[in-house]
């Protein structure tokens, strides 16, 4: 179903079934908001999970032939 077929049907109810399509389709665009809002993802999840060793700034073996 495209938007044309749809505001064809939308077209051919009475006020008051507009006005209810019309809340319905603001409830539904809240909806949509409130699950985009769910998929933002959250800092400090993974706090005290990572750890990085001493040498990590350290340069890597496997490339000591490409330092100048």
């Amino acid at each position: 179903m495209n938007d044309l077929e749809i505001y064809a049907k939308l077209v051919e109810l009475p006020e008051e079934l507009k006005k209810q399509a019309n809340d319905f389709v603001e409830f539904l665009k809240t909806k949509m908001k409130d699950k985009e809002e769910t998929k933002k993802r959250k800092s400090g999840l993974a706090k005290g999970l990572i750890e990085m060793s001493d040498d990590f700034d350290e340069p890597l073996d496997d490339f000591k032939d490409y330092s100048l």
